[in-house]
Order: C-alpha cells, then sequence, then structure tokens
C-alpha cells in the first residue's frame, strides 16, 4: 500500500448509507467482481463504509448497530478490503460520526438540543426531500464514548487500516444536560450563543484529537480525515489531519466556483488535497442520476491542474452491485488522470499575487462561500492571473503583490507584517473598508495615500474612469451597486477614476425611475487611486463583481493591477472563460490550460456537456530562464517557441477542454 502521504491521484468514496427497512443488503455482492469493476475503471483507492448516518454496521459484529437486512454472515466491509488488496488498490474505511440515526433512536437523549429544547433534526413526521433528514448526535454525551466503542472495534478486526474518514464533523452547538454541565465548567454562559459555539468548537477540536491519536496508535501508517468543516478552518484543524478534501459536489449545491475559491487556500498547508466530486446528475445519493462524462473530466481534471489527488463519489446498490455505466465513464475520466500523472506528481503552484481570505468570523458559515473569495477568484481567474489565498499567518515575502479584499480588518500585528512586506519592495491592492479603521474613519496604512471619511451615505453611486484606468472602459459614468467608502486623495497621490454621486438617496419619500437615483456629479471623492506601489478601490469591488457580473468592474482591477505587475506569469490571447494554472515539477515548469463552459440549463443547476475546442492560443510565460523545449503532454509533441526578456511565447495548436504544455 502506498505511504500515508503519498497518496493516489484516482480515489472513489463509495457511499452506502441504507434504510434497516431494506432486507436485502449485499445480496448479489461479488468481492472479485467489485474489485475488477474499480481495477478496470483505472481507479487506486476506495474509501468503503464501516458505518452510514443511519448508524448501522456493515461488517461482522456482535454490536446490535449490525444492518438487520445485511446478508447472514456476509462481511461486506472485510470482504470489500481484502479483493482491493488484492487488486492493489488502497481501502481507507468511512465512519459517520455526528449523525447515527440508530442511537438518535435508541437513545434519543444523546441528541443534540436546540435551546428552546427541540432536538436538533426532522420535526416529528417529517422527512424533508431532498437533503438534510439526519438527527445530529452530541459528542458532549455518552455518544462519544458510544462511537468510541465502534472505532475500537473497527482499528481491531482490519489492523492495520489504510486510513479513516470520519463524516459529518462540524461544530454543532447544543443545550443537552452534558453540554450545559461542560459549558458551566469550562466557565462558558450556556445562555450566550457565542458561548456556545466557543463551547461546539472545543468539543470538536477535542473529539478530533481523540480519533486521531486512536486512528494513528493503532496504525501507524493510515490516513485520517475530518470531512465537512468549515475549510476556512483549515489553520486550526490541520493537526489533526493527513490530507484535505474538498468535498465540492458542483451540480449537488456547491457549484462551479466552490473548489477553485477553497484549493488556493487548502493548498498552502503541506498536506496532500483532494477534489472530490461525484458521479450523480446532483447531489449524494441521486440513484439513477449519471452527470455527463464531459463534466466528470472537468472537474477533476481541474482539481489536477490545480495539483489536487482526484475523488469521485458514488453510492454503492444495497444489494452490493456497482453500476456499470457509471464505471465506464470514470473509467475514462480516470484514464486522462492517469496520463496527466507524471506531470502533476510533486507539482507546486506558482503563484505572483497572493488574496487575503476574511477570517471566520467575517465569514457566513452556512453558506458555501463567501461572495467576495467568488468575486475575487472569478476575477482574477478571468484575468489569468496566478493566485493563492492566504491568512494572516501565510509568508507574504514570496508574492509580488498582495490583495487586502473588501472588508478585511487588520490588527496591528497585521498592519505591522503587511508594512514590513511594503518595505521591501512588495506591492498592494486594497479595496472597500480594507485598511481603514471599523468605523471607516481613519488609515491604518499611510501607504495608500489617502484621507478616510467614514461610509459612503449613499447606497449606489457611480464611477468615473480617469486615465490609466480607462482601457477598455466604455465612455459613461457606471453604477456601482454596493455602498463605497468615502476617500479624498492626499497630495503625490494619482486619482483613477472618480466617484459620482446621485442626486439623492432612493427612499419610501424621494426616489426617481424604477431603480437607481440618476447620477448628479463628480464629487471629490476618489473611486480608485495608485500611489507608487500601492493601490485602493473605495468600494466592496470583488463582492459587488460576484452579485452583479458588471464587467467594468473587472477592467478596473485588471487596468489597476497591469500598473502595479510588468510582468504577470501567464499572458493568454483568449476567451475569459479560459483557466490557466502554472506549476513547478524540479527540472519543468507546466501550464494547464482548461476551456470548459458551464451552462445554467436548470434554475438551480450548472450543466457541462459539451467540449468547444479553441485553436492556435498565443501563450507567453514568465521563466527565468530559456527552456530547452516546449511539449504538448501528455502527448509529447514538441513545439516552436520564442525567449525573450524573460517570457517564452509559443502558440498551443488546440485546447480541448485540457491541455497541458511542459517546458523543461
Amino acid at each position: 500500500m502506498p505511504r500515508a502521504l503519498d497518496l493516489p491521484y484516482r480515489q472513489i468514496h463509495l457511499d452506502f448509507h441504507t434504510s434497516g427497512a431494506i432486507r436485502d443488503v449485499g445480496a448479489e455482492f461479488d468481492p472479485r467482481e467489485f474489485a475488477r469493476t474499480m481495477k478496470e475503471a483505472n481507479v487506486n483507492s476506495v474509501t468503503v463504509f464501516a458505518k452510514c448516518h443511519h448508524g448501522l454496521l456493515y461488517y461482522n459484529t456482535r454490536r446490535p448497530e449490525r444492518h438487520p437486512g445485511l446478508k447472514r454472515g456476509l462481511d461486506l466491509l472485510g470482504e470489500q478490503i481484502e479483493a482491493l488488496h488484492r487488486e492493489g488498490i488502497r481501502a481507507p474505511i468511512y465512519v459517520s460520526l455526528q449523525v447515527d440515526e440508530y442511537a438518535a433512536q435508541t437513545h434519543p437523549e444523546w441528541v443534540a438540543r436546540r435551546p428552546d429544547g427541540t432536538l436538533v433534526g426532522p420535526k416529528p413526521l417529517g422527512n424533508p426531500y431532498p437533503w438534510f433528514t439526519w438527527h445530529v448526535m452530541d459528542m458532549s454525551s455518552p455518544y462519544q464514548e458510544y462511537l468510541a466503542e465502534q472505532v475500537r472495534e473497527i482499528l481491531k478486526l482490519y489492523h492495520p487500516v489504510d486510513g479513516m474518514f470520519f463524516d459529518m464533523c462540524w461544530d454543532q452547538p447544543s443545550c443537552s444536560k452534558w453540554a450545559i454541565d461542560a459549558m458551566r465548567k469550562a466557565g462558558l454562559n450556556p445562555e450566550l450563543e457565542a458561548d456556545r459555539l466557543r463551547h461546539a468548537a472545543e468539543v470538536s477540536r477535542q473529539y478530533m484529537a481523540r480519533f486521531h491519536k486512536m486512528v494513528r496508535s493503532a496504525s501507524r501508517g493510515a490516513t485520517v480525515y475530518f470531512n465537512s468543516r468549515p475549510l476556512h478552518l483549515l489553520r486550526r484543524d490541520i493537526p489533526y489531519l493527513e490530507q484535505v478534501e474538498i468535498e465540492a459536489l458542483a451540480t449537488g449545491g456547491w457549484g462551479y466556483m466552490y473548489f477553485p475559491i477553497n484549493v488556493r487556500y487548502a493548498r498552502n498547508f503541506g498536506k496532500p488535497y483532494m477534489a472530490m466530486t461525484a458521479r450523480f446528475h446532483k447531489g449524494w445519493s441521486d440513484f439513477g442520476g449519471l452527470k455527463p462524462q464531459i463534466a466528470l473530466e472537468y472537474e477533476m481534471l481541474q482539481g489536477l491542474a490545480h495539483g489536487a489527488r482526484c475523488s469521485i463519489g458514488d453510492q454503492l446498490h444495497p444489494r452490493g452491485r456497482l453500476d456499470k455505466a457509471a464505471y465506464e465513464t470514470i473509467g475514462q475520466v480516470y484514464a486522462k488522470v492517469k496520463a496527466a500523472e507524471p506531470y502533476v506528481q510533486g507539482a507546486t503552484p506558482l503563484s505572483q499575487i497572493g488574496v487575503f481570505l476574511l477570517p471566520p468570523e467575517q465569514t457566513n458559515t452556512n453558506s458555501r462561500f463567501h461572495r467576495t473569495a467568488e468575486g475575487y477568484t472569478r476575477m482574477l481567474q478571468q484575468l489569468q492571473h496566478q493566485f493563492e489565498i492566504v491568512d494572516a499567518e501565510s509568508n507574504f515575502e514570496k508574492f509580488e503583490l498582495l490583495i487586502l479584499p473588501d472588508a478585511l480588518r487588520l490588527d496591528a500585528a497585521l498592519v505591522r507584517r503587511i508594512r514590513s512586506y511594503l518595505k521591501k519592495g512588495g506591492k498592494l491592492l486594497a479595496t472597500g473598508s480594507s485598511g481603514l479603521s471599523e468605523d471607516g474613519k481613519s488609515l491604518l496604512l499611510p501607504e495608500l495615500g489617502i484621507k478616510p471619511a467614514g461610509e459612503s451615505p449613499f447606497s449606489t453611486t457611480y464611477i468615473r474612469f480617469g486615465r490609466g484606468a480607462d482601457r477598455d472602459v466604455p465612455k459613461t459614468d457606471h453604477v456601482m451597486y454596493e455602498r463605497g467608502m468615502r476617500v479624498v486623495p492626499q497630495r503625490g497621490t494619482t486619482v483613477l477614476a472618480t466617484v459620482v454621486e446621485p442626486y439623492f438617496e432612493r427612499t419610501w419619500e424621494h426616489f426617481s425611475g424604477h431603480a437607481q437615483t440618476p447620477p448628479d456629479k463628480a464629487s471629490r471623492y476618489a473611486a480608485a487611486v495608485i500611489r507608487g506601489r500601492t493601490a485602493y478601490i473605495a468600494y466592496p469591488v470583488f463582492a459587488a463583481y460576484a452579485e452583479h457580473g458588471n464587467i467594468p468592474y473587472r477592467l478596473l482591477v485588471r487596468n489597476i493591477l497591469d500598473r502595479l505587475i510588468d510582468q504577470p506569469l501567464v499572458r493568454v490571447e483568449g476567451p475569459t472563460a479560459l483557466e490557466t494554472t502554472l506549476m513547478r515539477q524540479k527540472r519543468r515548469t507546466v501550464l494547464h490550460v482548461l476551456h470548459y463552459l458551464p451552462q445554467r440549463r436548470a434554475q438551480q443547476l450548472d450543466i457541462v456537456e459539451d467540449v468547444i475546442p479553441l485553436r492556435d492560443v498565443a501563450v507567453s510565460v514568465k521563466l527565468p530562464a530559456r527552456p530547452k523545449n516546449v511539449r504538448l503532454a501528455p502527448q509529447g509533441d514538441r513545439l516552436s517557441f520564442g525567449y525573450e526578456e524573460g517570457r517564452v511565447t509559443f502558440v498551443i495548436p488546440e485546447v480541448r477542454g485540457h491541455q497541458m504544455v511542459a517546458m523543461e
């Protein structure tokens, strides 16, 4: 089996959430056919089930939680592991952690409770389709020891395990008698929501530390992962993880921006990271729903382009037979991944820009992603900039430019670090209230060259682009749909765009027309400025771009970045739908170019069905030395190229979905 940190690139996450009312579980299971199907589909790791959300077990055990419909004498888990290992396929084990319907029904006192005393889970007689139908257990209660007994048994029966995947592991507040008692002992007030959340976070930290130690002590080389955790908490959670799995079912509610946002943060922690999607048309357990092969290909090759391992989710039919059509599709996708692996193994991303992650207290953890993160990811991706998402503890010095997006609050320590970075030659773009005091009336970074006057009284204003920021921008005043800050330039600061304020704020008392009040005259306030190596935009431009998609916002950022960055890492002549990533291996630099087009073909669903090839795509890449050769990968075809002033130039004959170019 592979070493713990040498994770395979072609994985299957095999769900098996199977009701106790189904009575023919495993009746058609053939271990040889099971493993052979995986092998033929180019799979080299399968996460198999010990315990599902129904709280039922799928191995030979005397515990009463063994699935009542599991074929007599069948050790489904054990036979899966044995058959997969015979084919050289890794087999980590899945355990549902906080969701356990069996325990909820037999021990309802262990279920987490809301402040009003109701149980966290479905209402009586309620089971809404399609998603959350489960009770959530309280890890402060005796349920944690009940779970630990199950895990100990699994670790003993299947020693040594390849890994453990614990699911449903968020911070769950609870007002059970055990949780309240623990909060009081810790000096917390159960009546305060903030203290309940603090206690929930501490409970999660404690159980992650406990189960991580349990698994690693029993099986030294095993991987451990706790799923369903907010990825912005990775800095806190990473000691308990051997890898990071970015669960991102684009058609299951995550959308096509969740993965590219989170991978740029997840890849900063020195652990293998994974792109997890599913073969379903929609979300988990979508029996009969098969995603188009092109969509599955895009989701996996996009992951590969960021240096991620690949994982495709499936759900085994209760009788134990894999879906032939699904694995034919998976096999074709994984054949492409397999061919690309020599060009991604050991590769690390090359990035020129570091964009700050808004800290957890500024992030809505109930949403799939924050508008600001979606906005800067969309924008910078469309502009072909190579960037990472960073936090206050990251290494800034490796980036040519930092972006403080929209509403980043700076403490004294972070201000010092940023100012030190600027003194060493770094560059900076701040937007919205970033770099200002919380009330927006004081400047924390004098290098920005502005004098702030607080938040604008107008919810909607207009931007008049000036020289240096107006390239490709139509000559008119462009509406800004989000409230900005009022700032005036200091002496020596160049104004790139001016705020035009409306006649008045639209209210019930006075309004004009159907939408925003028309623009009046140019104000004394700046919409965008530049001063030396720093620039500032007075609006939450990234959140505005995510919400409204107004192209002048992207042009404003592009034109400012062009002034700050003389030589971007990558330049591509192509449509904005192109995605590029630049990765570095020991002896080569690899450029990934992707061109897939998700389309909104259903009210809540983006679908990728067609590949529209691009031909004769001109590319320029910043490299410190002339390469010996430039080749298409994995095809191996040589490309003619030029090298001048630190840039290699070439033309890709065709991009059909995904194309790599290796510069040796």
